[in-house]
């Protein structure tokens, strides 16, 4: 049954009211955001003069490109030089109306900028901020810089995965950490909203990358117990099409297809080891995924055995299934220069609650006047502030082409 909200409940979201202010840059941060803004909540970008790094990455349409905005669509965004006289009052006022901040500098940089936890507790004891860094507050590594890669390696994935394929270390292509400390960050703020209504006090979240990977770890417990690694992910098999994986051990599989009459054992000598009986199996089941002709049937076959199997997807042709489609992988968005481009869509699906991407990304500075209006009812003073450098804009104006 698919799950949709009713027309009344369409017009909710579970964050509805709830007020972000996000201090972040590249992914970690920036995903968490994006995530509440797709939940409902107003989230309000800060972005330096100079702009976030991930405006130079991806396809450009309008001045702004595909990996900015698959991170920052449906945010607003006010753009503030930090170090500007006046900047930290001005933080420290979007503070006071804010219920959540986010942000991912090393730690100790916001507070030399006069805007650590403490200075916002002092601004608004409700607030709850969440710190996202590489290895954690107050340790020996706290200042080291830490982009993803860096806790692949630290936290010992890239170790094991060469350790198993008997290769030379190299990074996924996907920004493990990043994503697994902001889904662990939401999970924090939002505990954090939640116990505030009994309180009615905010708080500071001490979210480490490092903390978040190795949580989401479920080799984790062999390092713990000091028990060898049993390797329980996927299995790549050649085939004559072409390669497909399998999820499960070799003994794992070899028990459903065998039970399945799929596959028989050879004949071993008497007294034959484990280790032969191991590698007869393995022969036998690499010429069992190469005896297939075609496609269908090998699958026929791996379903009748119950056996899960997928794909080996071009990556380029994931949002052009029939599910991806049925599940909205993907959604189309205002692209700025009158047509729209297309962004991931957020996962969550509710019975009684909307969901999604609720717009494009912005500008630099594109809504500086219409925030401080709205959160501090103060738009008048953008121009002042602009004057005086802490507030920057860098965005098209009616009539005039986009930045390119």
């Amino acid at each position: 049954m698919t799950v949709s909200p009713t027309p009344e409940a369409a017009a909710q979201r579970p964050l509805d009211g709830v007020r972000v202010l996000d201090l972040s840059r590249v992914v970690a941060g920036p995903f968490a955001g994006r995530m509440l803004s797709d939940l409902g909540a107003d989230v309000v970008k800060v972005e330096p003069p100079d702009g976030d790094l991930t405006r130079h990455w991806g396809r450009e349409t309008a001045g702004i490109t595909g990996f900015f905005t698959q991170q920052n669509a449906g945010k607003r965004n006010i753009c503030i030089d930090l170090k500007a006289d006046g900047a930290r009052d001005l933080v420290l006022e979007l503070v006071a109306a804010a219920d959540l901040v986010i942000e991912n500098y090393r730690p100790g940089v916001l507070d030399r900028l006069g805007l650590g936890y403490d200075a916002m507790q002092a601004a608004n004891p409700k607030v709850i901020l969440l710190s996202i860094s590489g290895f954690g507050i107050g340790n020996e590594w706290s200042g080291r810089a830490a982009f993803a890669p860096i806790l692949h390696a630290e936290s010992g994935l890239l170790g094991r995965q060469a350790a198993f394929d008997q290769a030379a270390p190299t990074d996924p292509m996907l920004s493990i950490a990043d994503y697994d400390s902001a889904l662990h960050g939401l999970v924090g703020l939002l505990s954090a909203l939640w116990m505030r209504e009994r309180t009615g006090l905010g708080q500071h979240i001490d979210m480490a990358m490092l903390n978040a990977m190795v949580a989401t770890d479920d080799y984790g417990h062999h390092a713990l117990d000091d028990y060898p690694v049993e390797r329980l992910g996927g299995q790549v098999w050649a085939t004559s099409y072409g390669h497909i994986l399998t999820s499960g051990n070799s003994k794992a599989q070899w028990w459903q297809l065998s039970k399945a009459g799929k596959v028989a054992d050879e004949t071993l000598p008497d007294g034959a080891s484990i280790e032969d009986k191991i590698a007869m199996r393995e022969r036998v089941l690499t010429d069992f995924y190469q005896s297939f002709a075609e496609r269908d049937d090998l699958v026929a076959a791996l379903d009748d055995a119950n056996v899960a199997w997928a794909d080996i997807r071009d990556p380029f042709d994931v949002f052009e299934t029939p599910v991806a489609a049925e599940r909205r992988l993907s959604t189309e968005i205002d692209d700025r220069a009158g047509g729209t481009r297309r962004v991931v869509e957020s996962p969550y699906r509710f019975s009684a609650a909307e969901a999604g991407v609720r717009g494009p990304a912005a500008h630099r500075g594109e809504h500086n006047a219409e925030v401080l209006a709205e959160w501090l009812d103060a738009g008048p003073r953008a121009a002042e502030l602009e004057a005086s450098g802490v507030l920057h804009a860098a965005f098209p104006q009616p009539d005039e082409p986009a930045e390119s």
